[in-house]
């Protein structure tokens, strides 16, 4: 059968599936798996990269599924590189990855880590077409992918989850629930046409980005009230600033261009709390 709907062949094949791999979704999941890691005091590669593996395979099949079900089912998309055996071929091989992963994760690293990483799975596949056409679901299901992410990385180092883990899990949920609420005020005319409910759908563009900020407003003022107070490190109001001053360039922004804005923020949100907890070592709050 046919995998590749732009050639034939093998290169055609590998370029097709290779082209389902993007990097600016995929690899939030992915470092928040690692931050995850990082939160311990003894952080060791191996199960951090198999919880990271388990997490790619997640999001990969998340986009597998999203492009099948947005060009060959909704017809949403001008075009696919997939066939409609191709993106099942592909589902399959991603979740067997991610099964194979998670089963080293329950077998020889630890089963909480393995009971935390099966929510990613379900999320990125039920993504589409059933959360995404609720406004919970279509907001909140990659905030709380990247939640989760960040529980399993700990737990995988750990067997357990600390209130520190769960703090930032927290926090994460909250600002990228903003960031993604902005985000689907850039495609309100079009969801409406194919019934697709986002928060920006049901309350109205303006409203939803009073919302959005409103949000991330809550999720940075927790972040700082947790540094604080001495749960994160001293650090982590440098990434407080950052995306604050981030958030208020974007408010004033097109709704493009902001989520462009915010999207990149977060990247370097996270990178400041990665480096405030590595180089601030958490021992006395774990």
């Amino acid at each position: 059968m046919a995998v590749s709907r732009h050639g034939s062949g093998v290169r055609a094949d590998i370029r097709a599936y290779a082209s389902q791999v993007h990097p600016v979704f995929m690899l939030p999941p992915v470092a928040a798996s690692l931050f995850g890691a990082v939160l311990t005091t003894d952080f060791e590669l191996v199960p951090a990269a198999v919880h990271a593996v388990a997490i790619f395979a997640a999001v990969y099949t998340a986009h597998v599924k999203d492009g099948y079900v947005d060009y060959h089912v909704r017809g949403e998309d001008d075009d696919h590189p997939l066939t409609v055996a191709g993106c099942r071929f592909g589902l399959v091989g991603a979740t067997t990855l991610f099964a194979g992963a998670t089963l080293v994760l329950a077998v020889d690293v630890t089963l909480l880590a393995a009971v935390l990483t099966l929510p990613t799975w379900v999320i990125a596949y039920l993504h589409a077409p059933q959360l995404d056409v609720h406004p919970i679901g279509a907001t909140m299901g990659y905030p709380a992918g990247i939640g989760v992410a960040i529980l399993g990385g700990y737990a995988s180092q750990t067997g357990a989850v600390s209130t520190l883990a769960m703090a930032f899990a927290f926090v994460f949920v909250l600002v990228l629930t903003g960031i993604k609420i902005v985000d689907d005020t850039t495609d309100v005319a079009y969801d409406r046409t194919i019934r697709k409910r986002t928060v920006a759908v049901v309350l109205g563009p303006d409203r939803a980005v009073a919302l959005a900020y409103a949000v991330i407003s809550v999720g940075l003022a927790i972040c700082l009230a947790f540094a604080l107070v001495g749960l994160f490190p001293p650090g982590s109001v440098a990434a407080v600033l950052s995306l604050a001053l981030v958030a208020i360039a974007a408010h004033r922004a097109p709704p493009k261009l902001a989520t462009m804005l915010l999207i990149r923020g977060s990247y370097v949100f996270l990178a400041v709390l990665v480096a405030a907890v590595w180089f601030e070592p958490l021992a006395s709050v774990l």
